[in-house]
């Protein structure tokens, strides 16, 4: 699978209209995890992998904002786009997460969201729409998702 690594990001705001595609995908912890359950929670979803740099540099950040607002309805879900699940495991030992991770090493949930970029992060609203696609990741850019996800909690 090719992904681009952009130099800039990009946002795009995505009418309401659009239902995230539901998946299932096996987590860290061994455990399934099905999207359309999540529904009534904001949910981030973070495709990634361990040969990104822009990755690694965001992980911690991401983390820091999945603790900040866990508590307020918000689930944040870090999906490893790799065939092979041992490097994102190794990274992962490296630059450990609170958020679940799942992994998708056939690339078929990376294909059902047109993932083309790493990272690719996408925010879902409480009712399943895809509300925010935010492809690559520069340094600031959590202030960009603090701001999306506080708009969608509010909601």
């Amino acid at each position: 699978m090719f992904f681009a690594l952009l130099a800039a990001t990009v946002t795009l705001q995505v009418q309401a209209e659009e239902t995230a595609p539901d998946f299932t995908l096996k987590s860290t912890t061994g455990d399934n995890l099905r999207l359309a359950e999540q529904r009534g929670t904001v949910v981030m979803l973070n495709f990634w992998a361990s040969w990104c740099a822009p990755c690694r540099k965001e992980m911690p950040l991401l983390d820091d904002l999945f603790q900040r607002y866990q508590d307020a309805g918000f689930v944040l879900y870090g999906v490893n786009v790799e065939s092979d699940t041992a490097a994102a495991d190794k990274l992962l030992e490296d630059i450990p997460v609170s958020f679940p991770v799942l992994y998708d090493p056939t690339s078929k949930v990376s294909k059902l969201y047109d993932v083309d970029a790493m990272p690719t992060t996408i925010l879902i609203d409480r009712d399943g729409k895809i509300r925010y696609v935010n492809r690559g990741y520069r340094s600031g850019d959590e202030e960009k998702y603090r701001t999306q996800i506080k708009e969608l909690i509010r909601e």
